[in-house]
């Protein structure tokens, strides 16, 4: 992909936290373009597609969806799912769950803005296999009750999820990260 790291954008397609955060999602979206990383989304309808809609006005260079639809026409007829702001959609054909475990899988960290079940299904596989996670505040839904399922969960590493309600330094803290994980590696993610 053409950004420095992949960041995954999770979040409600529906529901309270889609009209909370459709604002933050577009914001979060321009961050991630303006700090050079290519954004992914399961290539979702609400703050997915909010994200999505922000990094290409912003300017970003590579959005990516990953659908869980096998066509483009399942995509758009059977899910009903966007397909405006994305330079490019895999359609995996793997339905909601196989779709959200190679989404997370691929991303060099996720940022988890509101959410219902599908971005608690995110989190966790994120958790599980210790992607860093940036939690957008403030739009409610699961990204409001991580804290406590930190508590909860004894495989997930609170050292590897940051809480804060500025988009930008948000990302800051994120690429930080980052670049610490990689630091050996450089090189290859300025390639």
């Amino acid at each position: 992909m053409g950004g420095k790291y992949q960041i995954c954008v999770s979040g409600a397609a529906k529901g309270e936290s889609v009209e909370l955060g459709a604002e933050m999602a577009k914001q979060i979206g321009a961050a991630i373009a303006k700090g050079g990383h290519s954004l992914m989304t399961g290539a979702t309808g609400g703050l997915p597609d909010f994200a999505a809609e922000g990094y290409k006005l912003a300017g970003g260079k590579m959005s990516l969806g990953l659908s869980p639809a096998a066509t483009k026409v399942e995509h758009v007829v059977k899910y009903r799912l966007p397909i405006k702001y994305y330079d490019s959609i895999l359609y995996t054909g793997l339905h909601y769950g196989g779709r959200d475990a190679l989404l997370i899988n691929s991303a060099d960290a996720v940022v988890t803005i509101g959410g219902r079940l599908g971005t608690l299904h995110e989190f966790t596989i994120a958790a599980e296999t210790h992607t860093p996670i940036g939690i957008l505040e403030s739009a409610g839904g699961i990204s409001a009750q991580i804290q406590g399922l930190l508590t909860l969960l004894p495989n997930a590493d609170p050292e590897m999820v940051v809480f804060e309600d500025d988009p930008e330094k948000l990302i800051a803290k994120l690429t930080l990260m980052l670049d610490k994980r990689n630091h050996h590696y450089q090189r290859i993610y300025r390639a």
